[in-house]
């Protein structure tokens, strides 16, 4: 096939489609696909300091671009940049030696074997937000808040989805990263996290990025975050080191210590190599990152759109309850007993996929779906707009866990769904992500009836898909 040159928005004289990314960054995936097809190339910014950026969004441009030309499509750009000025070099920035030697370190620890016995971390986290939900409103996050949307929810109680979701997966991935020395962590991220997010977010789509050592106020508020993930993270490392439970990367890594962090610690490589303190940090912030915000995202939005359609709702209520019946937690072998639920997870993923883009940078000039994409280009796939691809899916915005079913799975092309990425870099934490969102959604939607409060949210995109408003929903519990 020729190349030819692609389309793409004209944007503003002076500042190209800037503005337009800047404020709906997701609205103008979704139009430039609308208009201009499955290959587009956006400009913005000003003359001079004008980027170009080339979005692709069928599968088979995915399939291509992550898979089997993933050697030529690098993390080099600005977005993979700040990231890894913020929260270090660990495996979702790394790139060739360094990735390598970190991914052969940890693959062992992210087995499917390995992840399932973070069942039990799962379970008790799920027990004592469940529980906390049943006793009733308790203080709020503020004042002035509503009671019922902060610690508390009780019968009929109202709570934002978002902020609840968000403290349970990081609790959850903090307990199996730190086991005991959880509770040290988890105020320090929630708070830390959302100041680096909208900063590496801001920065992105800048056309002008001013040095990070200028003494501006944003600039001062996320070294102050970023500086604060760092002590609390040395601060466990550095203790675990004098109290022998591994930890430091230097020591005899033997204490016993059986969270992620001490096995972090105790990985070896075929040659002896290992973590040293500053690459376990590294990994631990970016374990933080992934391991919460991204199932947070999920468990949000699975919870959400049950919520807005009941029949879909008391299906999946029946099947969590018919295998919960006697009250016991769920276990990882529950797991492949919950297709429906694992439907609704893998159909929520796909109107709400966590990373809603992926960006790379290409090395070589190639031509995707018949478009020549130059040498150094800034390309970005976008599962939000794959994963509603008018060819491959039918009334694409409509809630359908039975589009997951196995025989339509099988039908469509494997890149029309990659929540996760693909090929040699997909997420190395997929069935962490699946076993905890399931397992908990189970022992939840046995407990307590859901029902929508706010319709519709709004959205953007920062390092994952962000939440610009509340996700209420009231909360009755089963039996009342």
């Amino acid at each position: 096939m020729t190349a030819t040159r692609v389309p793409g928005p004209p944007g503003l004289p002076l500042i190209g489609s800037l503005l337009d990314l800047r404020r709906d960054a997701l609205g103008t995936y979704l139009a430039a696909h609308r208009d201009h097809g499955d290959v587009v190339r956006v400009q913005a910014g000003p003359p001079g300091l004008r980027a170009e950026l080339w979005m692709v969004f069928s599968p088979e441009g995915a399939q291509q671009v992550l898979a089997t030309e993933a050697a030529n499509f690098r993390k080099d750009n600005v977005f993979y940049g700040e990231i890894r000025e913020s929260f270090g070099n660990g495996l979702l920035t790394a790139q060739d030696a360094d990735y390598l030697r970190q991914r052969r370190l940890v693959q062992p620890l992210f087995t499917r074997r390995r992840v399932d016995q973070y069942a039990d971390a799962i379970g008790t986290e799920t027990a004592a937000l469940a529980a906390r939900w049943a006793a009733g409103p308790g203080p709020g996050p503020g004042p002035g808040s509503d009671p019922g949307s902060g610690s508390g929810a009780g019968p009929g109680r109202t709570v934002d989805l978002g902020e609840e979701m968000n403290r349970f997966a990081l609790r959850t991935v903090a307990r199996i990263l730190f086991g005991q020395d959880v509770e040290e962590a988890v105020e320090t991220v929630h708070h830390a996290f959302p100041v680096l997010n909208g900063f590496v977010r801001d920065r992105g789509f800048s056309p002008l990025r001013l040095p990070r050592e200028w003494p501006l106020p944003g600039h001062r508020k996320a070294l102050a975050a970023e500086r604060a993930l760092y002590e609390v993270c040395d601060g466990i490392i550095a203790r675990r080191a004098a109290e022998g439970r591994g930890g430091d990367g230097n020591g005899d890594g033997d204490g016993g210590a059986d969270d992620l962090l001490g096995l972090l610690a105790a990985a070896r490589g075929e040659d002896g190599e290992r973590l040293d303190a500053t690459e376990l940090r590294e990994q631990v912030l970016i374990f933080l990152l992934a391991g919460h915000e991204t199932t947070a995202t999920s468990l949000t939005f699975a919870l959400h759109l049950l919520g807005k359609h009941p029949e879909q709702q008391a299906r999946a209520h029946r099947e969590a309850a018919d295998l919960l019946a006697d009250g016991r937690r769920p276990t990882a072998a529950d797991y492949a007993e919950l297709p429906y639920l694992t439907r609704v997870l893998k159909e929520t993923m796909r109107l709400f996929p966590a990373a809603p883009s992926i960006g790379r940078r290409a090395v070589a000039a190639t031509t995707v779906g018949g478009v020549e994409i130059p040498a150094g280009a800034d390309v970005l796939v976008a599962p939000y707009v794959t994963h509603r691809h008018p060819a491959h899916w039918t009334d694409p915005e409509r809630f359908d866990p039975d589009r997951f079913t196995p025989e339509r799975e099988a039908a469509r092309h494997r890149y029309a769904w990659f929540p996760f990425g693909g090929g040699p870099r997909a997420c190395i934490g997929q069935h962490f992500s699946m076993l905890e969102s399931v397992l908990s959604l189970a022992a939840l939607l046995r407990d307590f009836e859901v029902t929508a409060v706010d319709r519709d949210v709004p959205l953007g995109q920062g390092i994952t898909l962000e939440l610009r408003g509340p996700v209420r929903v009231t909360l009755t519990p089963r039996g009342q």
